[in-house]
């Protein structure tokens, strides 16, 4: 028995493109003990594999090698099974990578409830949602609105499969979100279904004018997914104490040189905070990440929006559109 799987055949100097991946055809291994095979049906796209593929020794996690295949978080349902914990048609998920079959063992994929299927499991409940609730509670520590207080908020990324969590969870909090978005239909998604008090569409509006009309009183709170302009806004406009999230640069990824940063002045005026983070240092606590969008979920307070692309080969192409910024949700392939 045979099975195809991407892998990375060199890194890309700036776009992904049809160079930097090929398809090969690997032989299904016999199990050992303890071990067990998952037929992958569903894939994971997400921005941060433009880091994956870069040759940075020194990053937070290191970097694919050319010749193996292409790291990526996976769902799938086992097929055969020499471990009594992941009895055959248990659902899984995890890292997987771009391959339509792997042999895992003991710890190294987690079991899915049967109630959730493999586009909550990827998005709401997957590595997105932790992320945004990782960001939002714990290093934002966002305050559910008490009396005449409200805390401001603003995300960048907006419709975005992290940046939506976030504003979803924001707005089920009571606090008032200023949120940033590139199309008109994202706009109105986020404005007109996910009740957010403001957006701005930064590729028409000017991001300087409209986020300082929306934000008379300040920002408290800045949960970041992409650079550019609002950076240099929001942290003129912080309040004390104030905190910002660092999840993504999206638009610096495919630069060779990062775009200038705001001025610190207002950090140490304001006594604000800024921290970086990545979800995977957190693995370990992630039944306790999805527990907290549980609390959100189980209320109906949050919105599981997916775009979903059909194949294997469709991840070579489809992870440039997390940033162009076509696509419309999560983005997930189908296998």
């Amino acid at each position: 028995m045979s099975y195809n799987a991407i892998v990375l055949k060199q890194y890309p100097e700036a776009l992904i493109d049809e160079s930097t991946f090929e398809t090969r055809r690997f032989e299904s291994k016999a199990l050992q003990d303890g071990e067990y095979r998952v037929q992958v049906s569903h894939l994971s796209l997400d921005p941060a594999m433009r880091g994956w593929v870069s040759p940075d020794p020194s990053s937070y996690i290191p970097p694919v090698q050319p010749g193996e295949i292409m790291r990526s978080l996976g769902f799938g349902v086992v097929t055969e099974s020499l471990n009594p914990d992941y009895p055959v048609g248990t659902q899984v998920t995890g890292m997987t990578g771009w391959t339509e079959q792997i042999v895992a063992g003991e710890g190294e994929l987690s079991v899915v409830p049967a109630q959730v299927n493999a586009e909550l499991a990827l998005s709401t409940l997957g590595m997105p949602g932790l992320t945004a609730y990782l960001g939002y509670h714990d290093i934002l520590q966002a305050k559910q609105r008490q009396q005449k207080s409200q805390q401001t908020i603003v995300v960048t990324g907006a419709a975005g499969a992290v940046g939506s969590v976030v504003v979803q969870m924001a707005v089920a909090d009571g606090l008032k979100v200023i949120a940033l978005a590139g199309s008109e239909d994202k706009v109105r998604w986020l404005k007109e279904d996910l009740g957010a008090d403001t957006v701005i569409n930064y590729k028409t509006d000017n991001v300087s004018e409209a986020l300082t009309a929306a934000s008379p009183d300040g920002i408290d709170l800045f949960f970041e997914n992409t650079g550019g302009e609002a950076q240099h806004t929001v942290i003129e406009r912080i309040n004390p104490h104030g905190k910002v999230a660092v999840c993504g640069l999206i638009a610096d990824y495919h630069q060779a040189e990062a775009s200038p940063a705001p001025s610190w002045i207002n950090l140490i005026k304001r006594r604000a905070t800024i921290e970086g983070f990545v979800i995977t240092d957190h693995f370990h606590r992630s039944a306790e990440l999805a527990n907290g969008v549980m609390h959100y979920l189980e209320q109906g307070k949050i919105q599981n929006r997916v775009h979903v692309l059909d194949g294997l080969e469709a991840a070579k192409a489809g992870v440039n559109m997390l940033y162009s910024g076509d696509n419309t949700g999560k983005l997930i392939v189908k296998l």
